[in-house]
């Protein structure tokens, strides 16, 4: 199994208008000051990691815009622009459109009545699983499935809805190469993930599940020392990052990026 190599990021900054945005956390309004830290910290990362970054200016009338994630899924070949399940995002697929297309790449869009968002797709080395939970419905991740097909790529569905807390797929699920993969436990005995090596998160640690493989490097939250532990165990190369901020908005590495 190839490991492709990311070249490109689009992120974004949170805005003045971010402790507005959606979240079931309860853990807090977030710092504001501190996200911007931790969000160029998080950008800073994806160069050292050899990363273009393109940096788009905060967004206030979309508070949950800092996602970029969700708004898109980049393959080498496609570019899919996403719908949000959560109708208070649907604006930000358009905010996003234009850096999107500068990328170069054909576009599509996933079409009314499906509802995606990016961070129910975990991509594995050319195979996709894509979550349908409370933002992705079923339409969604079929016309998502059919896309990718025509490009060659293989598309799996997990159903993640009876799962509580798992808000999108990859908030239970990271691809940390070869046929590896980084899961919680309500993912670990799943039959779409027989035949992969999985590397359980530890219930009290499972927010750092949602971490992400660039260029031979694993990008992964901080203050999760057992599973770190696990990881360089493996002989994985680590960048720790700061994320009390987005986690508090539901948010984790994954989705303040669009990678490509």
């Amino acid at each position: 199994m190839t490991t492709p190599r990311f070249t490109r990021a689009i992120v974004r900054p949170p805005s003045s208008t971010f402790a507005q945005g959606l979240t079931r956390a309860a853990l807090g309004p977030p710092d504001l000051a501190l996200a911007l830290a931790q969000h160029e910290a998080y950008g800073r990362a994806l160069e050292s990691c050899g990363l273009a970054v393109t940096r788009l200016p905060p967004d206030p009338d979309h508070p949950d815009s800092t996602f970029v994630e969700d708004t898109a899924v980049l393959t080498p070949r496609l570019a899919v622009l996403s719908r949000p399940g959560a109708p208070e995002r649907a604006g930000e697929v358009a905010s996003i459109r234009g850096a999107v297309e500068a990328l170069g790449l054909p576009v599509a869009a996933i079409e009314a009545p499906g509802t995606l968002d990016g961070g129910d797709v975990c991509e594995a080395g050319g195979t996709f699983f894509v979550g349908i939970s409370g933002r992705t419905n079923e339409e969604g991740a079929r016309q998502l499935a059919a896309l990718l097909s025509k490009e060659g790529f293989e598309a799996t569905a997990v159903d993640v809805r009876g799962e509580p807390d798992l808000l999108h797929l990859k908030s239970g699920l990271a691809w940390l190469g070869d046929r590896t993969l980084a899961v919680t436990g309500p993912l670990a005995g799943r039959p779409e993930l027989a035949g992969w090596d999985l590397v359980e998160v530890d219930l009290a640690e499972s927010y750092a599940a949602n971490c992400v493989l660039v260029n031979g490097r694993l990008l992964v939250a901080a203050g999760f020392p057992r599973f770190a532990a696990a990881l360089r165990a493996r002989g994985t190369e680590l960048v720790e990052l700061e994320t009390s901020e987005f986690r508090k908005m539901d948010g984790g590495l994954s989705c303040l990026s669009l990678r490509i």
